[in-house]
């Protein structure tokens, strides 16, 4: 299964996307991030469940300069190819 991220805080205008994109690269895990227009960053992740367990703890701290104040994880049934960024919804 893989997994639905809603993250909430200091978490747009950091570099948070480019960062979880290295991350997920680094972890062997697809799917994609994105932007919210409600400054919240939202990501669905698929992978080893090691990784995306991985996954879960680096999004709770962000890259340097991101703030998280909190991260939604609920499992979804999708499966991704690749990893990528996604235009702002």
């Amino acid at each position: 299964m893989a997994r639905h991220l809603r993250i909430s805080g200091r978490v747009q205008g950091v570099g948070f996307r480019y960062s979880m994109a290295e991350e997920a690269e680094r972890l062997g895990v697809t799917g994609w991030v994105r932007n919210r227009g409600d400054g919240t960053v939202e990501s669905v992740l698929d992978g080893d469940p090691d990784a995306l367990e991985a996954m879960v703890v680096w999004a709770r701290q962000g890259p340097r300069g991101a703030q998280v104040m909190g991260v939604q994880v609920t499992e979804v049934a999708e499966s991704f190819q690749r990893f990528e960024m996604r235009p702002t919804e």
